[in-house]
C-alpha cells in the first residue's frame, strides 16, 4: 500500500501548525469565531505555526490570545487516554492533523507543506482579555455555510464540529 499523491514529495520542508476553531455560547447558540487574513483575504481560523519552544496544543493556545485577543479553554479531541502508570504527560489532542500545500510565507521562502494540527476550543470570559492583532467576527452555523470569504474545508470541519461543540465542551 502506498502513499496518497499529496504526500508522496518529500523533497518540500514540512513545518507543524496549528489552528483552532473557537467557540463561544452566545445568544441564540454557538459561533465560531474567525478571523479576517488581510493577506489571503478570507475568514479563517486563527493559527500558525508552532515555535520550537512549544508544543502543537500551547502554540494553539498562544496564536488564538494574539490573533482574537480571547483567551480559551482546549477541548481534547478524541484520542485514547494512556494507560495507567505512563510515566509522561499527555498533550491535549487535536481533534485533527492534516498536510496542506501552501505558498511561501513569513517562515518559510519557497512552497512548503504545513502539517496542521487542528484544535477545539471554548472562549472564556465575557469580551477579549487583550487587543487582538486581526478582525474577529463570530459566524453562526447558517454564517459559516452560506459566506462567500470561507474555505469549503473550513465549512465541511466547521459543520461537524457545530454538531458536536456542546457536548466536547461539557467535559
Amino acid at each position: 500500500m502506498g502513499l496518497p499523491p499529496h504526500m508522496s514529495d518529500t523533497t518540500k520542508i514540512k513545518e507543524p501548525t496549528a489552528s483552532t476553531f473557537v467557540f463561544r455560547q452566545m445568544e441564540g447558540g454557538w459561533r465560531l469565531g474567525l478571523i479576517w487574513h488581510p493577506r489571503l483575504e478570507c475568514w479563517m481560523l486563527p493559527g500558525g505555526h508552532v515555535e520550537n519552544f512549544e508544543n502543537a496544543a500551547e502554540a494553539a493556545v498562544r496564536e488564538i490570545e494574539e490573533e482574537t485577543g480571547w483567551k480559551a479553554r482546549l477541548v481534547t479531541g478524541p484520542a485514547s487516554e494512556l494507560p495507567a502508570g505512563a510515566p509522561h504527560p499527555l498533550v491535549p489532542a487535536p481533534w485533527w492533523v492534516q498536510e496542506l500545500d501552501v505558498h511561501p510565507d513569513n517562515h518559510t521562502r519557497q512552497p512548503h507543506v504545513h502539517i496542521d494540527h487542528l484544535f477545539l476550543a471554548v472562549a472564556e470570559g465575557e469580551g477579549p482579555a487583550g487587543e487582538p492583532v486581526h478582525e474577529v467576527r463570530w459566524f453562526t452555523a447558517a454564517d459559516v455555510a452560506e459566506h462567500a470569504d470561507i474555505a469549503e474545508d473550513l465549512r465541511i470541519q466547521a459543520k461537524d464540529l457545530f454538531g458536536r461543540v456542546a457536548e466536547a465542551a461539557a467535559r
